[in-house]
């Protein structure tokens, strides 16, 4: 991560962050110091969203930038090239430390990261580092927001586990619209499986949605997730699929995968929407 420039203007600082979950680790880490302005809102696909004209203006004005980065928000890498020239752009999952990161069968970067949480706190500390690079003289600041946070995550980490092994191994079995939880099944034990693959750009074919009807009826699973970024129409074809092998398998409910939920509601935090999807995960496979 490189940051040239130093902070020369009038607090607070003006952030620009692309995902929900960006935004509110910048919001965590940066506290009073930094104004957070979220671009993509409540089930927006970050995989597909093309920048508007309002959001190119949102950027320019901006002092700094926070994107998730690994591809996530694939249409805008060219906007983010062009303004970097003249202020920090800052890929948080970018400057993961490499080793720790997913790959899919084609070699493809996850860039799911933020379901692992002890990988996601990881995270807070790339923001803090670079809030403090652009802004040394609320370096302290930033620091102690950020151990804060960190520690919030660390018993958020710990919850999920515990959360997670209420479910007998044999049903801890995670089945969802597109490849988004590899990082959520490493940290948790879990065995997941998608119809599409970690982009949603991916075309969900015939024979992934048979292969999935087969396991499901082959090993009796009872629920299937739908996302709430994501359409919900091969999710049902695969539902149709196993009531006509004859074996009922129901919706276990909609998690959140590439976007949080609505701001004021307890998905609208990176804290709530961990909680919300483990629960609604663990009270369907338990």
């Amino acid at each position: 991560m490189t940051i040239e420039k130093t902070f020369a203007g009038t607090y607070p600082v003006k952030a620009v962050a692309t995902t929900g979950m960006v935004a509110d680790l910048v919001r965590n880490v940066g506290g009073t110091h930094v104004a957070v302005t979220q671009l993509f809102g409540a089930d927006v696909d970050p995989h597909l969203y093309k920048a508007t004209d309002g959001d190119t203006a949102k950027l320019a004005a901006a002092d700094v930038i926070f994107y998730s980065g690994l591809h996530l928000e694939g249409k805008m890498t060219d906007i983010f090239e062009s303004l970097s020239r003249n202020k920090p752009c800052v890929g948080v999952a970018e400057n993961l430390d490499a080793r720790a990161l997913l790959h899919d069968d084609d070699g493809a970067i996850d860039p799911h990261v933020w379901f692992d949480v002890s990988l996601w706190s990881q995270a807070a500390g790339v923001v803090r580092e670079a809030l403090a690079r652009f802004d040394p003289p609320h370096a302290a600041d930033y620091e102690a927001n950020c151990a804060r946070y960190q520690r919030e995550l660390a018993e958020l980490h710990a919850w999920v586990r515990a959360r997670m092994l209420e479910v007998p191994q044999t049903r801890r079995v995670l089945i969802t619209s597109h490849d988004a939880f590899r990082y959520f099944g490493r940290a948790y034990a879990t065995e997941v499986m998608a119809i599409q693959g970690i982009s949603t750009e991916s075309e969900a074919s015939v024979g992934r949605i048979s292969a999935l009807v087969d396991v499901i009826v082959r090993r009796k699973i009872k629920a299937v997730f739908v996302e709430s970024s994501v359409s919900p129409r091969n999710m049902r074809a695969l539902i149709e699929g196993c009531a006509a092998r004859g074996h009922t398998v129901v919706e276990g409910g909609q998690l959140c995968s590439d976007a949080m939920g609505q701001e004021g509601t307890p998905e609208g935090t990176y804290v709530g929407m961990i909680r919300h999807n483990v629960n609604t995960i663990v009270n369907s496979l338990k």
